[in-house]
């Protein structure tokens, strides 16, 4: 019967154990030995059958499907707001009952059309109503969504798409359009359904789909185990090419409970998400969502009236932002005094956050309200987290002298670790490849939001990936070290590191040393040349206003900040640059190898 309770108390279960194990004992049954070992066994079907949420202060049973946390949480708040999209033509909102509702009506019809359980199916549908019913509607037929961000580049996106296979597309009018010109999928989509007005293409409509499966009997879907495959999610490609990550139904319930764990985060709770795939834990979480108006491939571009605003109508408690999205809207904030009362926590991902953006942000907060940091990829995430409390009393004095940005501890599900820089495949797992404390080496990752592998691309997974007996860890791909207190420090992604004939130098540590000057927006170390004789360049991207007339002293001023360390006095090359090239997803991610050959023809011999 425990199953089928709820729990207000967070101290419940301890206490439930105590009471259990005391009455079978006083009735005679069980002698002190076999109390003992009930005590295991219940402890350990607790561990492994249930989760507990401290945030939410509630027991929920085990989920295979991450669809099943939708019903659960209609069931407990059917008419809170579950999405409101207060903008566009197909704006409204939807109840936690409506979604729920929705989604399983237009599952059922995606059924009776073929897309059924495994069916690889790309979805282009951009965020609002329409995007969360779908999602969700896919993931309870068991349906493999296949997400990829449309900002990377149609020719990225139709080799992302020709890797998966896809069996169905479902999209809107002008990703439809998109697929037949340039011939996506066209080799192995054979079933179509257009979110919006169906054109010369055919196949189904969402409205179609949904009146269909409205009109049939209610019946459940089949059950899902946490191994089946749920999601492809590609990579942003910013890297390296775009890779398809398989997401495991287990891997997204670990994460909506490292995340929910790691930020306190409890139902009824209203969150403004400004990255799409983000927003999808939301009805997991039992929180309301709020889709901004603004075109989510480029954040640095926001209104940020169009930010602001919502925090204010709706009380919003969590706000999800890139960095340089946090950096345009808390300029505009610094400059018009706003304060943001309701905002309990600022989650920033994509790229190392500058001290300089999250103290200007954190000035809009108020009371204990702070900005995390989390570290993590789409192959594994969260991985760790640290918070703006920290970093502004703490860590950025040691960021700014070179030591590498701190991305905090590792959260309780992960098992991370720093191993030799080695840039060809690891087979198996071997204790003696972790570097001592301090030390830089690569990143490696294990956890049960860690992905497996990529979606037909065996040549990466050799790379990435490290066997240790049935499990995986993953590596990174990024440099850093762990400090005597279990905090892990970034440095740079691998494959940026700069190989000269005077050493190896480590982009972040080096770049943060000249991001302290002030007419300085940001830095990227670039090298140039053959391999293990590369020049050191500085590339610098100045703040807003300053003037060209400006570039003898600040380049004097920054070979002079250079000089001051061991790791940076050999960099002696400074070169400007208008506007660095970064990723569309985050509009953070530097593109480095095209920096790298702007840079090459300009170096004074």
């Amino acid at each position: 019967h425990l199953r089928d309770l709820r729990f207000s108390c967070a101290s419940v279960r301890p206490l439930c154990l105590c009471v259990f194990v005391f009455a079978m004992w006083e009735s005679g049954r069980l002698c002190v030995s076999a109390s003992l070992r009930l005590c295991v066994v219940f402890l350990c079907f607790s561990s492994s059958s249930w989760f507990f949420s401290p945030g939410a202060g509630w027991l929920m049973t085990e989920k295979a499907n991450i669809a099943d946390f939708l019903p659960e949480m209609a069931a407990r708040q059917p008419d809170a707001a579950a999405i409101i999209c207060p903008w566009g033509r197909r704006g409204g909102r939807l109840t936690y009952h409506q979604l729920d509702e929705r989604s399983s009506a237009i599952a059922h019809g995606l059924e009776e059309i073929g897309i059924t359980r495994g069916v690889r199916v790309v979805l282009m549908v951009p965020p609002g109503l329409d995007l969360f019913a779908l999602v969700f509607a896919l993931f309870k037929t068991g349906a493999v969504p296949v997400l990829v961000d449309p900002g990377i580049g149609l020719k990225h996106l139709k080799a992302c798409l020709g890797n998966a296979e896809p069996e169905a597309f479902i999209g809107v009018p002008k990703a439809h359009a998109a697929r037949v010109i340039l011939g996506w999928g066209r080799a192995t989509v054979r079933t179509t359904v257009t979110a919006g007005p169906r054109l010369f293409w055919g196949g189904h409509t969402l409205a179609q789909v949904e009146r269909q499966g409205a009109s049939l009997p209610s019946s459940g879907f089949p059950p899902a185990s946490a191994d089946d495959t749920a999601a492809l999610v590609f990579t942003s490609g910013s890297t390296g090419p775009p890779k398809g990550v398989i997401y495991k139904h287990g891997n997204f319930i670990a994460q909506v409970n490292a995340i929910r764990d790691a930020y306190g985060i409890e139902p009824g709770e209203v969150n403004l998400p400004t990255f799409p795939l983000f927003a999808l834990f939301d009805p997991a979480l039992g929180m309301t969502t709020v889709v901004p108006d603004m075109d989510p491939t480029r954040p640095a571009k926001v209104d940020p009236r169009k930010i602001i605003g919502p925090i204010e109508e709706y009380g919003v408690t969590t706000m999800f932002g890139s960095p340089a999205l946090l950096d345009t809207v808390g300029r505009w904030g610094e400059e018009h005094g706003v304060k943001l009362p309701s905002l309990r926590r600022v989650i920033s991902a994509g790229a190392p956050v500058s001290p300089k953006v999250i103290e200007r942000f954190q000035a809009m907060l108020t009371g204990d309200a702070a900005i995390h940091t989390p570290y993590g990829a789409t192959e594994s995430l969260p991985v760790a987290t640290i918070s703006s409390h920290e970093i502004l009393s703490e860590t950025r004095h040691a960021t700014d002298r070179g030591a590498g940005t701190c991305v905090g501890r590792p959260v309780d599900s992960i098992e991370a670790a720093v191993i030799r820089i080695d840039d060809e495949s690891i087979s198996s797992w071997r204790e003696d490849l972790k570097v001592e404390d301090g030390e830089v080496g690569e990143i490696v990752v294990k956890g049960p939001q860690v992905s497996r592998a990529y979606y037909n691309a065996p040549a990466h997974d050799r790379l990435a990936k490290i066997k240790e007996g049935e499990a995986i860890r993953h590596r990174m791909g990024d440099l850093g070290y762990l400090d005597d207190r279990g905090r892990l420090w970034f440095c740079g992604r691998k494959t940026h590191r700069v190989l000269s004939s005077d050493g190896t130098l480590y982009t972040v540590p080096c770049e943060s040393v000249f991001n302290t000057h002030p007419d300085v927006y940001r830095t990227a170390l670039v090298g140039v040349g053959a391999v293990g004789a590369q020049c050191p360049v500085l590339c610098v991207e100045l703040e807003p206003g300053v003037g060209a007339s400006e570039k003898v002293r600040i380049r004097r001023e920054l070979l002079a900040l250079g000089g001051g360390f061991e790791h940076t006095k050999t960099i002696r090359t400074v070169l400007f640059h208008p506007g660095f090239p970064v990723d569309i997803r985050h509009n953070a991610k530097i593109g480095r190898t095209a920096l790298a050959s702007w840079a090459a023809p300009r170096i004074t011999k």
